[in-house]
């Protein structure tokens, strides 16, 4: 059973606004893969709900003249993942969100919900991380753009108000162009399954090939928000690209993340995780950005 106090359809971004604004108690509804859940188990029963289901100016994905790549929040992720812009410009957010449960799920849930949720275990969070995205909030007050960093407060909370509305995603072209990609998840079964960790990783070379430009390694559940190893990454800069340095990179990996024990896997076992997919995400990452195998 489903205990909902009160629903209401909103007919556009302004109208959603609005009804947030006139109910304090409100929560924003798209997909519902989510937020439906917790209504069943009675954690949300009698809420009132906003849905912004059907909003088309919240859905699709579009690139401008300077290869900005835009991405409506209601889109949901098989739309994502199958969008020729995605494949062509970011195809390492399109693998990713192919990895949220199931098929259902994923013709349902929205990359908004995934990332307005909170949590450090969505797989879309991580990889927007590595793609330096920066999310569009709508409000009473007009638009306000917030870089993905500065998004996510804690485990479960973000910066986004009440009665804003997240109206899309961007990712410029410099975070994107020339790099090679690779979201790698661990979980304890190949579907339906939530992250155990995450790691994204995006790379850029150097004009030989032959050394690391630009590193971004991400993760999901290696901390209580996602989170980038930033120190990783600026000691790599320039450096040659052989075994020793996936070694470094995974070193400094483990030493800049805090994840914790849970019913789903020990802290240990999550820092093992951190070091061995970074060590296979970099890897696959070089290769996509056109380097040679490591050996």
């Amino acid at each position: 059973m489903y205990d909902i106090g009160k629903y209401y359809q909103a007919t556009s971004l302004a109208d959603a606004v609005r009804a947030l604004q006139a109910d304090e108690r409100a929560m924003l509804i798209s997909g519902g893969s989510d937020v439906l859940v917790q209504i069943r188990e009675g954690k949300l029963a009698g809420c009132s709900l906003v849905s912004i289901h059907g909003i088309d100016e919240l859905a699709g994905v579009t690139q401008t003249a300077d290869g900005e790549v835009i991405i409506g929040a209601a889109t949901v992720f098989s739309h994502i993942t199958n969008n020729d812009i995605i494949q062509r410009t970011v195809p390492m957010l399109g693998y990713a969100v192919d990895q949220v449960g199931g098929p259902q799920l994923r013709n349902t849930g929205t990359i908004g919900g995934n990332v307005c949720n909170g949590v450090t275990s969505a797989d879309s969070a991580s990889s927007l991380w590595a793609l330096n995205a920066t999310l569009e909030l709508y409000g009473p007050d007009g638009v306000r753009m917030v870089p993905i960093r500065e998004f996510y407060t804690g485990p479960g909370k973000t910066v986004r108000r009440h009665d804003e509305v997240l109206k899309a995603i961007h990712i410029k072209k410099e975070d994107y162009d020339g790099f090679g990609g690779c979201y790698i998840k661990y979980g304890k079964r190949e579907a339906m399954e939530i992250a155990t960790l995450g790691c994204a990783a995006m790379v850029r070379l150097n004009d030989d090939k032959a050394h690391i430009a630009e590193l971004r390694l991400a993760y999901g559940v290696a901390a209580p928000t996602p989170m980038r190893c930033v120190k990783t990454e600026e000691a790599v800069r320039g450096v040659h690209i052989d075994a020793a340095l996936l070694e470094r990179i995974a070193d400094g990996a483990v030493g800049e993340v805090t994840p914790r024990t849970s019913w789903r896997a020990s802290r240990e076992f999550r820092l093992q995780l951190v070091s061995e997919l970074s060590r296979r995400a970099v890897k696959q990452a070089i290769l996509n950005a056109g380097g040679d195998e490591i050996v």
